[in-house]
């Protein structure tokens, strides 16, 4: 059977992705444990060169194509009509993941019972540490730039974001005379997109890396051990997965069917990756080829990037909660609610941060006086959790941008 061009680059991952699992559980089983962590940080090199090169093309690609879109919008009452859309969109979708979260950890008790022996207070010093800045100010700092140099290089999409919208409509207002600025940035941009080509080109050898150095170095011995904790989340994704789906179908109809075959690679990559991070600029493009108006596409995915990470949303009621049952601490539904309200206010302020879903987590538990130690209940198998959060997240944010488009009229057939 003839692949498509289009489906090439997917097959390898799927196959770098196996190749990683067998290399890795071989070493796993048959080497020392010494000799397995050192293969594991001397193989995971690839995926940082990969990642690495991903973050090297998203904030210039945001910076140009959201630019030229403002610009080529002209009107900016349509500029504020898609913001308002789009901020619907993850309204809606945040509230979904966050209470189907609090519903199924709810229904099903997987931290009732779990052997509080296993907290190891060191292995959670790190998040601890990390907590200690979290407020409004951090939020503030995240969300307004101080230098447009210092968010490209430390890749502060949201500020990024905010500086564009700036130029843009700043851009706008000079009419003819900035149009040659608007048609550089535009070039400028599809530069970015071939760029994102070639890097993708390396993509299977990031998820071999990737794979084999997490199944080297722990086995597939902690799914056994937190397996309820897993499973139940594996099965709130799913259940999310039929919402976002469904929504996706009353809006999208039959085009939902292509649009999951053009975002099928990208889901891969943040799957096997545990980054939707790294799919950006794939996902740009994919949302383009599948017929999303590029102004919605530049302006939409950026800000879902910072407030539309559905799977995180999820994980992180499922996780404070969790940890809450496994020290036995009753929370009755008003206080959850509140702990929901909190996480999605307290969620948007720290995008970039690493591990941030277990960052705002450990923050969201001290204030509820919940052990916030007791992160270190799911840090050996939060990478099998992120794997499916990450590729939620891109499923997510594929959805609003097309039904954005949708809802402007500009989705191509």
């Amino acid at each position: 059977m003839k692949i498509s061009k289009n489906h090439r680059l997917t097959v390898w991952i799927l196959v770098a992705l196996a190749l990683g699992l067998a290399v890795g559980l071989y070493v796993n089983k048959t080497q020392s444990s010494e000799t397995a962590l050192l293969f594991a940080s001397r193989i995971r090199i690839l995926s940082v060169i990969f990642l690495r090169l991903v973050q090297m093309i998203i904030a210039p690609l945001v910076l140009t194509t959201l630019i030229a879109g403002i610009a080529k919008m002209g009107d900016l009452k349509i500029a504020g009509r898609i913001g308002l859309k789009s901020m619907l969109w993850f309204v809606s979708a945040s509230l979904v993941s966050l209470f189907l979260g609090m519903l199924l950890v709810n229904f099903f008790h997987p931290g009732t019972g779990v052997n509080l022996g296993d907290v190891d207070a060191e292995a959670a010093k790190e998040l601890l540490g990390k907590t200690g800045d979290f407020s409004i100010v951090k939020f503030v700092e995240h969300v307004f730039p101080k230098s447009i140099f210092e968010a490209m290089a430390n890749n502060e999409i949201l500020q990024v974001v905010v500086f564009s919208i700036f130029f843009g409509i700043a851009l706008t207002s000079f009419g003819e005379k900035g149009k040659k600025i608007v048609e550089m940035m535009d070039i400028l941009g599809h530069i970015m997109l071939k760029i994102v080509t070639y890097v993708m080109l390396f993509a299977p050898f990031g998820v071999f890396g990737s794979v084999a150095a997490l199944i080297a170095k722990y086995g597939l011995g902690k799914i056994g051990i937190l397996g309820t904790y897993i499973g139940t989340f594996y099965l709130g994704l799913l259940a999310l997965w039929a919402v976002l789906l469904l929504v996706g179908f009353l809006i999208l109809r039959k085009r939902l069917f292509h649009l999951l075959d053009r975002i099928f690679g990208p889901l891969m990559i943040a799957f096997s990756t545990t980054s939707s991070e790294a799919v950006f600029p794939k996902l740009t493009e994919e949302l383009e080829r599948f017929g999303c108006s590029p102004k919605v596409v530049s302006f939409t995915l950026p800000l879902g990037y910072s407030f539309n990470l559905d799977g995180s949303m999820m994980y992180m009621t499922f996780a404070s909660i969790f940890i809450a049952q496994a020290y036995n601490i009753p929370l009755d539904t008003g206080t959850q609610i509140t702990m929901l309200l909190v996480l999605m206010l307290t969620s948007k302020g720290i995008a970039g941060v690493p591990r941030a879903s277990l960052v705002v987590v450990t923050a969201t538990c001290a204030m509820f006086n919940i052990p916030p130690e007791g992160i270190a209940l799911i840090l050996p198998i939060d990478h099998f959790c992120d794997m499916g959060r990450s590729m939620t997240n891109v499923l997510g944010n594929a959805l609003a941008t097309s039904a954005v488009s949708k809802w402007e009229g500009q989705l191509k057939h």
